[in-house]
């Protein structure tokens, strides 16, 4: 999904960003003091320049846009996660039924870059939490899941921000984060093996001391 501004809190993900920093899971970022705009002008210079240097001629009508193209992408739609001021509104709500069993959402979309390669990561994501003061709207775990996925990643460090972003907004260590996916810098190029898959799992609270909640969580996962 690309970038949409009307639907970020900007004081949120600094303060997802600073807690990230804080327990060691944020990506290695330095500020630079451009605009989206500044961005996307410096990287289509670049990519231009890297086009020519493999010798395609961008004066041919399929090719004289792509630069723009490539820097419009990674700015709006599929790099947008490392702008903190993108992270998305987190709706709560106060728990006031009691709510007290396992919430998950099942099969939420992966769609990231290898920070090795700049190459595709496809998957899945299976998040749950049990509530305790608050209560997340539906929504915003795929959303949490979705703005980590738009950076450079690696597999571990993207399960590990889903939690720690989660227990910040939820004020619970009992979620639950598991990752499935493939990663096409493993499928094309080096080893090339089409048929592997990368799982990774983040588990706090109950759902690390608690055998039967972990179960049940691996029973929505696995089955």
């Amino acid at each position: 999904m690309s970038f949409n501004k009307q639907k970020v809190d900007p004081v949120l993900g600094q303060a997802i960003h600073q807690h990230l920093l804080s327990v060691g899971v944020e990506t290695p970022t330095k500020e630079n003091g451009l605009s989206r705009g500044e961005k996307i002008d410096i990287i289509e210079d670049r990519f231009r320049e890297i086009l020519e240097t493999l010798g395609l001629d961008l004066s041919d009508d399929s090719l004289e846009e792509t630069p723009k193209r490539v820097a419009k992408m990674l700015i709006n739609e599929t790099l947008w996660g490392l702008d903190f001021d993108s992270f998305p509104k987190c709706t709560t709500v106060e728990n006031k039924m009691g709510y007290d069993e396992m919430i998950v959402e099942r099969e939420i979309n992966v769609s990231s870059q290898c920070e090795h390669h700049i190459l595709p990561i496809m998957g899945q994501a299976y998040v749950a939490y049990i509530p305790k003061k608050k209560v997340l709207g539906l929504s915003k775990m795929p959303r949490i899941v979705e703005y980590f996925s738009r950076r450079p990643q690696i597999q571990e460090r993207l399960t590990e921000q889903v939690y720690h972003a989660l227990q910040y907004v939820l004020g619970t260590d009992d979620i639950g984060v598991i990752i499935k996916a493939d990663h096409t810098c493993v499928s094309q190029r080096g080893v090339e093996d089409e048929n592997s898959n990368t799982t990774t799992s983040k588990l706090g609270g109950l759902f690390k001391t608690d055998p039967s909640v972990r179960l049940e969580f691996f029973k929505h996962v696995y089955n």
